[in-house]
């Protein structure tokens, strides 16, 4: 079976959500985003939407089957990137 990464954690740390809150509103108990989170528990198409819905974001943003690369080497990437555009 393959791996499932998500970016959930970052997503709610983001925007100042807890895991409670990101439950209630997608209507599962506060642990399985913990599982979630975890890597521990695989979602449902339909969770996985309603995730993706609650951030407002595409669901390839916040669920791969690879893993996603970490935010400090994109944020420097991007910076570099912008740096040679200027």
């Amino acid at each position: 079976m393959e791996n499932l990464y998500n970016r959930i954690a970052v997503f709610r740390a983001e925007r100042g959500v807890s895991r409670r809150a990101l439950a209630e509103a997608v209507g599962v108990n506060n642990q399985t985003i913990g599982y979630l989170e975890r890597g521990d528990y695989k979602p449902s198409l339909e969770l996985a939407m309603k995730i993706s819905g609650y951030f407002d974001v595409p669901i390839e943003l916040l669920f791969s089957f690879r893993p996603f690369e970490p935010v400090v080497d994109t944020l420097r990437r991007a910076a570099a990137a912008g740096e040679r555009t200027l």
